[in-house]
C-alpha cells in the first residue's frame, strides 16, 4: 500500500494501474514516501465523482453560510495538525521549517477561513436597477456555482496552492478535482483527511497526484468539467488554453513572472536592501512573484550593490528541517540543473557574477539540491537572465537613467505578474501606477492576502484569484428579469411576432 494514496469519492485508494512513484526530500535526496500514481482512468473516475456530487446538490444546494461553517472547520483542522503538516511540507518541498510553520500552514488556515466568510455573501441576490423601458421590471443578479472544477498546481507551495484552489471552489458551491505536482504530493493528501473529517461530503473534493501527460490532459479536456484553474509555467498555460478551448471551458491561469524591483534614489537603504534580498531569495527564488530584476539608478548603483553583497552573506543556506536555515534547497535535480544552466548562460552573455553561482556541497549539502544565493551585475535588458523566468535564487541587477527609463525597463517583458517600488511613498505610488503588473508592492514584497485579488497582466495569466473578485471567477452570473406589469395588452413588443386579435 502506498504511503500517499489517491482520494476519490471520499475514499483513499490506489491507482487503477497499481503504479506508484517516490517523492524525494530535496535536502537529502531520500524518499519521503511512496505515492499512488494517477492515470487518465483515475482522473476520469474522479471527475465522475465530482460530477455526481455537484449534480445531486449535496454541496451546491447548501447555502453559502452552511458551506462557510464547514470551511471554517477545515481551517481548524489544519491548525490542529500544524506541526505534522509543517514537517511534511518541509520534507517534501524543501521549504525551510521556519517558512512552513510561519507561512505555509498559516496561509492555508487563513484562506479557508476567509473564503468560508465570503461564502455567505453569495446567499442573497444582488439587486440591479429597475427600469420602465421597454417594460417595467425588477432585475437581480444571482451567482451560481460553475460546476465541476479541476485544478492543477505546481510544486513550490503545495499546501498553500491546494488551499487556494479548493477553498475558492468550495466557497462558491462547486466540486473539484485537484492534481498536485508529482514532486510535492504529500500535504495535499493529508488535507483530504482534514476535509473529510470536517464534514465535506464525499465526491466534493478529489485529489489525484499524477503526471501532466495523461492525468492532467484528462482534467483539462474532459467534457464533464466546467472550469479549469491552473498555476504554473506560461508554456504549459498555453497548452491548457488550447485543450480547454475544445469544450469552451471557463479557465483561470496564474502563470510565470519576471518581476522588477525598482529602487528610487530616495529609498530607505536599510529597508530596500533587505527587502530586495527577501524578494528574490525567499524560498530560494522558486516563486512566480520572485523579484528577479533589480533596477537601480546610476547615482545609487555602486552603493546599493556594495550593501547588497555585504548583506547577502547573512543568508543561511542549509537543510530545510534545520531551524537555523533561512534558505533551503531547490526542489529537484532537474530544477538544480536548470538554474545552474541559466547561471552559466548569464556569464557567457557578459553579465558579471558578483556572488554565488555555484552548487553548495559542504557540510552534508552534497546529498541535496542547494545553490548559493547568486547576484549578477552589469546586466542589460536583452540578456536571457533578464528576460526568462529562472525560478531559482538568481538576481539580475540593471541600471536606469531616470524614472521614465525605469518604467520602460520594468515593463519591457512578456510578463506582468508583480513588481515592487522602494522609495518615498508618494513617488513610489506614482511609479506603481505606471507598472504593468497585477500586484505592485510599495516598500514591501511577497505579501499576499485572501482578501485581495491576485493575477497577472500579459503572459502572466488570465483572471484573478483571491478576494471576492477571485471567488467570483468560480461562479456564473445569472441575470433574472421579473416583469412587473402582468397585462398582455401592455406588452406591445409581443405584437411584433404574435399580433393581438381584434
Amino acid at each position: 500500500m502506498s504511503d500517499f494514496q489517491l482520494f476519490i469519492d471520499g475514499e483513499f485508494c490506489e491507482a487503477a494501474s497499481g503504479d506508484t512513484f517516490e517523492t524525494l526530500d530535496p535536502s537529502t535526496g531520500e524518499s519521503v514516501g511512496t505515492v499512488a500514481k494517477a492515470g487518465a482512468d483515475d482522473a476520469a473516475r474522479a471527475i465522475d465523482a465530482a460530477r455526481a456530487a455537484f449534480d445531486d446538490g449535496r454541496w451546491s444546494f447548501k447555502r453559502g453560510s452552511e458551506r462557510g461553517k464547514i470551511l471554517a472547520a477545515v481551517a481548524k483542522g489544519i491548525k490542529d495538525r500544524a506541526p505534522e503538516l509543517a514537517e511534511l511540507e518541509s520534507r517534501d518541498s524543501g521549504a525551510t521549517i521556519m517558512k512552513a510553520k510561519g507561512a505555509d500552514i498559516g496561509s492555508a488556515v487563513f484562506w479557508f477561513r476567509t473564503m468560508g466568510e465570503y461564502a455567505s455573501r453569495l446567499d442573497e441576490p444582488e439587486s440591479l436597477p429597475q427600469t420602465i423601458s421597454p417594460g417595467p421590471s425588477y432585475n437581480y443578479l444571482v451567482r451560481d456555482p460553475v460546476g465541476v472544477c479541476t485544478a492543477i498546481i505546481p510544486w513550490n507551495f503545495p499546501l498553500q496552492m491546494a488551499a487556494w484552489k479548493i477553498s475558492m471552489a468550495l466557497a462558491a458551491g462547486n466540486t473539484i478535482v485537484l492534481k498536485p505536482a508529482p514532486e510535492t504530493p504529500c500535504t495535499a493528501t493529508r488535507l483530504a483527511e482534514i476535509m473529510r473529517d470536517a464534514g465535506v461530503p464525499d465526491g466534493v473534493v478529489n485529489i489525484i497526484p499524477g503526471p501532466g501527460p495523461g492525468t492532467g490532459e484528462e482534467l483539462v479536456s474532459n467534457p464533464r468539467v466546467d472550469k479549469v484553474a491552473f498555476t504554473g509555467s506560461t508554456e504549459v498555460g498555453r497548452q491548457i488554453m488550447q485543450m480547454a478551448a475544445n469544450t469552451v471551458k471557463k479557465t483561470t491561469l496564474e502563470l510565470g513572472g519576471k518581476s522588477a524591483q525598482v529602487v528610487l534614489d530616495d529609498a530607505d537603504l536599510d529597508l530596500a536592501v533587505d527587502g530586495v534580498l527577501y524578494g528574490i531569495f525567499f524560498h530560494a527564488g522558486q516563486i512566480c512573484t520572485a523579484g528577479s530584476r533589480l533596477l537601480l539608478p546610476d547615482a545609487l548603483y555602486d552603493t546599493f550593490v556594495e550593501r547588497l553583497l555585504d548583506r547577502v552573506g547573512d543568508i543561511k543556506v542549509g537543510p530545510a528541517n534545520d531551524p537555523a536555515s533561512t534558505m533551503g534547497p531547490l526542489v529537484s535535480q532537474k530544477q538544480l540543473d536548470t538554474v545552474l544552466g541559466y547561471i552559466e548562460l548569464g556569464s557567457k552573455e557578459g553579465a558579471t557574477l558578483a556572488t554565488g553561482g555555484t552548487r553548495l556541497t559542504d557540510g552534508g549539502l552534497d546529498r541535496g539540491f542547494f545553490v548559493a544565493p547568486t547576484i549578477f551585475t552589469d546586466v542589460t535588458p536583452d540578456m536571457t537572465i533578464a528576460r526568462e523566468e529562472i525560478f531559482g535564487p538568481v538576481l539580475s541587477v540593471l541600471r536606469y537613467d531616470d524614472e521614465d527609463d525605469a518604467v520602460r525597463i520594468a515593463n519591457g517583458t512578456d510578463y506582468g505578474l508583480s513588481a515592487a517600488v522602494w522609495g518615498s511613498p508618494t513617488r513610489a505610488m506614482k511609479i506603481a501606477g505606471r507598472l504593468q503588473a497585477g500586484t505592485v508592492w510599495v516598500n514591501e514584497y511577497h505579501l499576499l492576502n485572501p482578501h485581495y485579488p491576485f493575477g497577472g497582466y500579459k503572459q502572466s495569466g488570465i483572471g484573478r484569484e483571491h478576494g471576492y473578485l477571485g471567488l467570483l471567477e468560480y461562479t456564473e452570473p445569472k441575470h433574472v428579469h421579473v416583469g412587473i406589469d402582468p397585462s398582455r395588452r401592455n406588452k406591445r413588443w409581443f405584437d411584433m411576432t404574435i399580433p393581438r386579435r381584434r
